[in-house]
């Protein structure tokens, strides 16, 4: 059986590969480390995210009920203040008859004055 031979250089040669290959995998483990690490950061945030994005679309939903509610609301005070404005109408029509009323009311009342006078 042959021994085979490896001379010094050949040996120092071998070795520095070898701690070569030993760093290159350590450094190679500290960067899967670290991607992973990143990783399961950035999968903490997608999920608050995602939870911060139900609430907002709950309050949206609560404002868009809020916001029907008041166009409802809004449609029936435009209601009221219309039927208000007829009112209005109404009563200044009214006082103006009044008026007309209380000025023959006057009149005659004036023209009784003369005769009995």
């Amino acid at each position: 059986m042959a021994a085979a031979t490896i001379s010094v250089d050949e040996f120092q040669a071998l070795e520095q590969k070898v701690l070569q290959t030993v760093e290159l995998i350590k450094k190679e483990r500290e960067a899967r480390a670290a991607a992973e690490e990143k990783c399961t950061t950035l999968e903490t945030q997608v999920r608050n995210l995602e939870a911060e994005c139900s609430v907002l679309k709950s309050e949206r939903e609560l404002f868009e009920t809020e916001h029907n509610a008041a166009v409802t609301e809004l449609g029936a005070l435009k209601e009221k203040l219309s039927e208000t404005s007829t009112v209005q109408t109404e009563l200044d029509s009214l006082q103006r008859e009044r008026e007309a009323v209380r000025l023959r009311v006057e009149k005659m009342v004036a023209q009784i004055d003369e005769l009995f006078a």
